[in-house]
């Protein structure tokens, strides 16, 4: 690592809410570190209500948060990213473009807040659950990250990020 600022691409397949979690997250509390930007293999038209909602409460900037196709950061114009997280089970199982500079990638599967049934309470916790699931991803890789951290051990460290609270992998998909 370096002292320039890294940047990361949060990826899911709607790009609705876990990746735009993880995008506002990291852009305010990696400020200065990282900018962070999300897409989607099959964007939606709109980030989700409670997406927002869940930003707006702590103070998030949410105001530049669109769904786009992770074409967007496939280009050859697009800039380089250094860090890829796939968010949900489905984009990290897909086929995803080449990416320039082989960014370190990690999976950090969370459950799909907008897949959530029930009552109206039920469905606004399952998104505040999935924001501080991402919430403390993001913190865990912000305080591993510094200039000293060799490649390779950062590469497990992503990795294991997703054993923490909220993971969808199962044991014998982790090992």
């Amino acid at each position: 690592m370096t002292d320039r600022v890294c940047n990361v691409l949060f990826l899911c397949t709607g790009n609705s809410a876990r990746s735009t979690l993880g995008e506002a997250l990291l852009n305010k509390d990696g400020e200065g570190r990282f900018h962070a930007v999300s897409a989607g293999s099959q964007p939606k038209s709109d980030v989700h209500p409670l997406t927002i909602r869940d930003l707006d409460a702590p103070g998030y900037c949410t105001e530049d948060l669109t769904s786009k196709s992770w074409d967007t950061f496939s280009a050859t114009s697009a800039p380089q990213m250094d860090f890829i997280f796939t968010v949900c089970d489905n984009a990290a199982g897909k086929a995803c473009p080449l990416w320039i500079g082989h960014p370190m990638t990690a999976h950090w599967g969370i459950e799909d807040p907008t897949a959530a049934e029930g009552n109206e309470p039920e469905i606004q916790r399952a998104f505040a659950q999935t924001a501080r699931f991402l919430k403390n991803r993001t913190s865990a890789f912000l305080n591993l990250t510094h200039p000293t951290t060799a490649r390779m051990a950062l590469q497990n460290h992503l990795k294991e990020i997703d054993t923490m609270e909220g993971g969808t992998q199962t044991n014998a998909e982790k090992n």
